[in-house]
């Protein structure tokens, strides 16, 4: 579905570019993308915008897209008023958040810091800290990737850089590159959907500013700064069985220490599992009935 996008420049001087899918006069849901992602991610989804009667918000986080990277100093932390301002702009006093993989931490940060704002909160295979209990399964390059960028911030800039390099000039290899590393489910949904050709707007979105929306990202698990005995609000978990990209012990991880969560084990899927049920989580977040979900 083509996306209606706009721009706002925050308090801090910094653009804020975002997509809005749906109906503009829906229940408000932003959604916040993985990694890789952008706002283009959700007009890949099978039956994008989904049902009637939502208004889907979807900003490029900082550093992807046309979304202006953190200042010094600032991070995940500060992201939350970086939504609360956007709300503001759009006239919404409150609204449901949800955010897949790398997006999750975000997520869970709104849910910390601005919960007074939330109708409802999920997250499908969040991203997690880099510990030994979140991490029993997680893949060995994505286990060597957190490692390596919480040691050499500086060094992981310059793999992004060269990634968005392959992006834009060499994409078939590029695509060679992820495929190896996905589950036998993982490659069934991303070859069956046809995701590679359907994701190369997005993929360039991810590294229009040379990845360093990326390079920031992989550095949270190993400098997590989120406080999750702290989070008040409901969380909704949702947790692929057999996903490599974010372990199933991750959705363990984070129902065992977020006060009020509920978790989703769900048998034989992966990390592509979203592409064919967002709309049953969203369904969860924001029922037919327009009532808030478990708050």
């Amino acid at each position: 579905m083509q996306a209606r996008e706009n721009s706002i420049i925050l308090r801090d001087g910094r653009r804020l570019n975002y997509a809005e899918y749906g109906d503009p006069d829906g229940q408000p849901v932003f959604l916040i993308h993985g990694i890789p992602g952008s706002r283009l991610t959700w007009a890949a989804m099978q039956n994008s915008p989904f049902r009637p009667g939502l208004r889907l918000i979807a900003p490029d986080r900082p550093g992807y897209g046309s979304s202006d990277l953190f200042r010094r100093g600032q991070g995940i932390t500060d992201y939350p008023e970086d939504i609360a301002q956007l709300a503001d702009e759009l006239g919404i006093d409150s609204f449901a958040i949800f955010g897949p993989s790398g997006g999750g931490p975000y997520v869970l940060a709104c849910a910390w810091k601005i919960p007074d704002r939330l109708t409802s909160v999920g997250v499908f295979a969040s991203v997690s800290p880099y510990v030994p209990e979140a991490t029993v399964g997680l893949s060995p390059t994505v286990r060597r990737l957190y490692r390596f960028a919480a040691r050499f911030p500086r060094l992981i800039r310059v793999q992004m850089a060269l990634m968005s390099l392959l992006v834009k000039w060499f994409p078939a290899l590029y695509v060679r590159m992820i495929r190896s590393e996905f589950s036998e489910v993982d490659l069934e949904v991303y070859s069956r959907l046809g995701l590679a050709q359907r994701m190369q707007p997005d993929r360039a979105e991810t590294y229009r500013r040379w990845g360093r929306g990326v390079a920031y990202d992989v550095t949270i698990p190993g400098n997590w700064p989120i406080p999750l005995g702290e989070i008040r609000t409901k969380v909704h978990i949702w947790q692929g069985e057999q996903d490599v990209a974010v372990a199933p012990a991750a959705g363990r991880f984070f129902a065992d220490r977020i006060k009020d969560a509920e978790l989703t084990m769900i048998p034989d899927a992966g990390h592509m599992w979203i592409f064919e049920h967002l709309g049953e989580m969203l369904d969860v977040l924001v029922p037919v009935s327009g009532e808030t979900a478990g708050m």
